[in-house]
């Protein structure tokens, strides 16, 4: 099966709970991160689309599933943020809910790329995210995003900080530094999604077969 063409993603659905969603054939990607980690920038930079996913600190933008078609049968979604001050708890728990029933449910779900700020690795969610994704045997990638706000060698001080950080987990976790800004290991996050979006391509092709 042909590479992605990520240049070709366009916005099928947001979708607010998971009766919404489209059959669950084929292979979806998440994107996740804590809000402000440049989560939208980063599916805005792999897209090549400034405005795909819109940039914006406002709360409402994030209460949804945002999904993207790529080709033959293949999405990315855009999962909800958190982190928000202003948000009431009864909302977040509302979050909390569609986000733990669509890693637990999806089984077209292949794996999901964490976006964390480079300054502030490893806060609360991200944790909740690797042990959501250690429950669900989901394979994670880390973006250390924003690497371009700090040096060479702080950045990779963080990177071999955060490698041991996560290293007792049991599931597959593997990271990176990113610059959303620069394009700065852009090649390396697409190689990672290629590999993921051809690990079971003999099922998306019986799959659309059987469609």
């Amino acid at each position: 099966m042909t590479k992605p063409n990520y240049q070709n993603a366009k916005f099928m659905l947001s979708i607010a709970n998971l009766d919404q969603l489209p059959l669950d054939q084929g292979i979806e990607i998440a994107f996740v991160g804590r809000s402000n980690a440049g989560k939208s920038s980063v599916l805005n930079k792999l897209t090549q689309h400034t405005q795909l996913a819109r940039v914006s600190k406002t709360p409402g933008r994030t209460q949804l599933i945002n999904l993207f078609d790529l080709t033959h049968n293949r999405r990315i979604a855009d999962l909800p943020g958190y982190g928000y001050a202003k948000v009431p708890a009864d909302i977040k728990k509302q979050w909390q809910k569609l986000l733990d029933a669509y890693l637990r449910s999806r089984d077209c779900l292949q794996g999901l790329i964490l976006v964390m700020d480079i300054r502030h690795p490893l806060k609360e969610f991200d944790k909740d995210m690797l042990n959501w994704c250690t429950e669900c045997h989901l394979p994670i990638h880390i973006l250390l995003n924003k690497a371009d706000k700090l040096t060479p060698g702080a950045a990779k001080k963080t990177l071999l900080e955060t490698s041991k950080a996560i290293a007792t987990y049991p599931n597959t976790i593997t990271l990176q530094t990113f610059s959303a800004v620069k394009g700065t290991g852009l090649d390396e996050l697409k190689r990672k999604l290629d590999e993921w979006y051809s690990i079971t391509a003999f099922q998306v092709h019986a799959q659309v077969q059987k469609g």
